[in-house]
């Protein structure tokens, strides 16, 4: 057995050979992948190995593609078959909302390049003939979609691996990893030690094992799931018989199962509520192509309309069920990048759709590992998206929630219930009380919108007009068992509440509880210069000047947004995110130097933040504190320490609404204090809370940029519109690639359209803009209704030659096409004076 190698790839499965491959195909060849048992022995030998590219997020999407696109390539490569069986892949529509979804996603294949067929009913039986299509309303097809063997695809990678030099030991077992004083990592087996660079965890269902080796917890728990073999089908010997192709992978969705021929017969995938999770401390060491013993109780809804769907299952005998582990995660999407906390350990962990999603994560994983970065913005399978409150009770909670949700309709707006609530502040109960319906964000509740007093969701309002097990697109009731928010792809029930909020805001005062902002405070001797070296922005040199700056990639592209505010001297208060609190504050980490001149010390539980805003604002705060409130002593962009009433909060005049305002960040043990202290003295200034949508909604008119969406390790900084926060005069990370790509052109533009002629529907994100000729010219980030403006509006990035202002331009919005039109940046106050007042 080696001693030494540059990365050590720990399990066996379909994605951890996969990320030894693209490590290998990247040029490190003296990589190893160690496999307690036989290649494929974990989950991947029982999955179905089907290749949906389906999938709501642009960033999962791109790696499904490009697997889809790879396994192709590797067979060749290869020489040997992988079953790539591309017979396509059809989900079956019975409701509008449904329909919606489908139509949604279509502009998220679009703009990363995935083809995807509008079928009628009638082309559904053309297709799948055994397929009953009453109640239909059409379907999606991916005609480059289909299925695979997962074990012959493993062997494949394998073989790929080791052409390219790569090692692989089997039948060997990790009994400890441990990273040394040099930094190493080194990993005991028991065939003996080998020391390496970078580590990769692929263990699936032995994930919490392994986080257990190294400290940390890897939020991975495996949910049981079952699939069940029918014999062969007398009509789909005949087929075969004839020639005629195979039928392709049929979904339907509004049952929450798949269905796919094999050998002659049929396979029936359901996801059902109530699938419990399994492996909690892990597998025993014996574990080896273990299968759970079935419970065809569960699936018997799922059968029903599986038969009433496609007769033919029924007329078959069940040759075997499958009842096996699959890794899941509390929001379902795998965990790919670094893990929080050590040096050069990966994870590629969490797969519920491992064999979809093997090449893709394989081979992102391997640019980040090598290059340095990634070159899909992987936020959405980061890591670090989750924090230290995803303990084993959460895990069991979400992730069987998760499970359970497979099939439902994701609405853009839903809110799960299970594990809520979780973080609250000291004010959640005063909100409720005011009529907060709440969201959960990094496991803080938050208020997304306050409902009338006595409000509720009409009956004929709940659910999607058709029986079906997915019918489900409404939030879970209030104490009193009220049900009050309906989620749709469309302008909801919440629609009008939202905009009064907004005006409220415009015309008198509102108050927004945003805690949950990530909050951490540098200081030390070195702090300043680190400050300076890492940010593209320049640090404020006065005390109290409160600046925006973000971290860009070595490339160029935006790895991380913070607000800096120099709040004592040589002491840097610092605040992102709050869903990025892990993944901030681990960049962080990773950047400070280690010779005690800088001291990161994380604060969110410690401070709370209540955003002020609205005209009479400075009317309202004038009451309660003797720190002069003018313009000329407290200009815009600037904070002090004040007092606020017998309490203290550091006022920071900055908001992302665009509104005259304050955010006060205090003593979270005076939060419940203050807040009353601003709703009794705001009483006669008309002041009510506000939400996070009407926030949103706010954030759009004025074209303020998010992570993840308009800023992006895929967008180079200039790209993103961040001109006035770049200071190419001095050095920061990325400043040379950042310079260098805005004088060779830049590929894209940030703008902001206007979206006319909608009535029910405003963009939401990765929708595809095209020019009047009909040509694919940009994509949406963000979009919304703009209340202070009376507009629909989309934050988009465009092709330069389609950016100016005045461009007409087309969006389509839920299959539907919408003129649009490229307006200035920031339609609402784009002077500032508002802000300025």
């Amino acid at each position: 057995m080696k001693t030494h190698a540059r990365a050590v790839v720990v399990g066996g499965g379909v994605v951890g050979v996969s990320t030894l491959y693209h490590l290998a195909k990247k040029g490190w060849s003296d990589v190893v992948l160690i496999e307690r048992k036989e290649l494929t022995s974990g989950s991947t030998w029982h999955a179905a190995g089907l290749l949906p590219l389906f999938n709501l997020s642009y960033s999962v999407g791109q790696l499904h593609k490009y697997s889809v696109r790879f396994y192709e390539e590797l067979q060749e490569e290869t020489g040997m078959n992988v079953g790539f069986a591309k017979v396509s892949n059809i989900r079956l529509a019975r409701t509008k909302d449904r329909w919606d979804e489908y139509m949604y996603y279509a502009g998220i294949a679009e703009t990363i390049g995935v083809k995807v067929n509008i079928l009628t009913p009638e082309q559904v039986k053309e297709v799948w003939p055994l397929c009953e299509t009453e109640g239909l309303l059409g379907a999606i097809q991916h005609p480059d979609d289909g299925y695979i063997q997962p074990a012959d695809l493993t062997q494949a990678l394998a073989k790929g691996a080791r052409d390219r030099g790569a090692t692989i030991y089997r039948n060997t077992t990790v009994t400890g990893i441990e990273q040394q004083a040099d930094g190493l990592w080194k990993v005991t087996t028991d065939k003996g030690e080998i020391t390496a660079e970078h580590i990769i965890s692929c263990t699936g269902s032995f994930a919490c094992k392994t986080g257990e080796m190294v400290g940390i917890n890897i939020p991975v728990i495996p949910v049981e799931h079952q699939y069940i073999v029918t014999e062969p089908h007398p009509a789909i010997q005949e087929r075969r018989k004839q020639g005629l192709p195979e039928m392709g992978v049929l979904r339907e969705s509004d049952s929450a199962w798949y269905m796919r021929e094999e050998a002659g017969g049929l396979i029936l995938g359901p996801y059902e509520v109530g699938a419990p999770v399994c492996y909690v401390d892990g597998p025993s060491d014996q574990s080896e192509y273990e299968l759970f013993q079935e419970d065809l109780d569960r699936l018997m809804p799922h059968i029903e309309t599986a038969i009433a769907r496609v007769p033919a299952f029924g007329e078959v005998g069940i040759k075997k069920v499958y009842n096996g582990a699959i890794a899941y995660t509390p929001d379902g999407n795998p965990i790919v990048g670094p893990a929080p906390g050590l040096k050069n350990f990966w994870l590629n962990e969490g797969h519920s759709f491992g064999i979809t999603a093997a090449g893709g994560a394989g081979w992102q994983l391997a640019e980040w590992i090598v290059d340095g970065e990634p070159t899909v913005d992987l936020m959405g399978v980061d890591p670090r998206r989750f924090g230290p409150y995803a303990t084993e009770g959460y895990l069991i909670a979400k992730n069987e929630e998760a499970y359970a949700n497979v099939f439902t309709m994701h609405y853009p707006d839903e809110e799960r219930a299970a594990a809520r609530p979780l973080k609250t502040t000291p004010i959640y109960d005063r909100l409720k009380k005011l009529g907060g319906v709440f969201g959960s964000l990094y496991g803080w509740e938050r208020a997304n919108w306050y409902a009338p007093e006595g409000y509720e969701l009409p009956e004929s309002e709940k659910g999607v007009g058709a029986d079906v097990i997915t019918n489900h697109n409404y939030a879970a009731p209030l104490e009193d068992g009220r049900y009050v928010e309906k989620w749709s792809f469309r302008r909801s029930n919440y629609w009008e509440h939202v905009g009064n909020e907004v005006k409220n805001v415009t015309t008198n005062v509102g108050v927004l509880d945003m805690s949950p902002f990530a909050k951490i405070e540098v200081s030390g001797p070195g702090a300043r210069n680190w400050l300076e070296s890492i940010f593209a922005n320049a640090i404020p040199k006065k005390r109290g000047r409160i600046t925006l700056a973000h971290i860009l990639t070595p490339a160029g592209g935006v790895r991380a947004e913070f607000t800096i505010y120099e709040w004592a001297p040589g002491r840097f208060y610092m605040v992102s995110a709050g869903g990025l609190e892990a993944h901030d504050h681990d960049l962080l980490h990773r950047l400070a130097p280690h010779d005690g001149s800088v001291v990161l010390q994380p604060i969110t539980q410690k401070y709370g933040v209540l955003v002020l805003a609205g005209p009479k604002s400075r009317q309202l705060l004038k009451k309660l504190t003797r720190t002069s409130l003018e313009n000329k002593d407290f200009p815009w962009l600037t904070g002090k320490q004040i007092s606020v009433g017998v309490a203290t909060a550091h006022a920071l005049r900055v908001n992302f609404v665009g509104e005259l305002g304050w955010e006060l960040h205090h003593p979270i043990e005076m939060q419940a204090y203050i807040f009353d202290k601003l709703m009794e003295a705001g009483a006669e200034f008309g002041i009510k809370p506000f939400g996070i949508r009407a926030m949103v909604s706010m954030a759009v008119e004025k074209s303020y940029r998010n992570m993840g969406r308009e800023l992006s390790i895929e967008y180079n900084a200039y790209e993103s519109g961040l001109d006035r926060f770049i200071k190419p005069e001095k050095s920061f990370i990325g400043r040379d690639a950042v310079v260098a790509y805005k004088e060779n052109g830049v590929k894209w533009v940030f703008s902001t359209l206007e979206v006319k002629g909608t009535t029910d529907v405003d963009a939401r994100g990765s929708e595809a803009i095209y020019d009047q000729s009909g040509e694919l010219v940009g994509r949406v980030t963000s979009g919304g209704y703009g209340w202070r403006v009376g507009k629909s509006l989309a934050l988009a990035m465009l092709k330069p030659s389609h950016s100016d202002l005045g461009t007409q331009l087309k969006v389509k919005i839920l299959g539907t096409v919408y003129e649009a039109a490229v307006v200035g940046e920031s339609p609402f106050d784009p002077d500032n004076a508002v802000l300025r007042a």
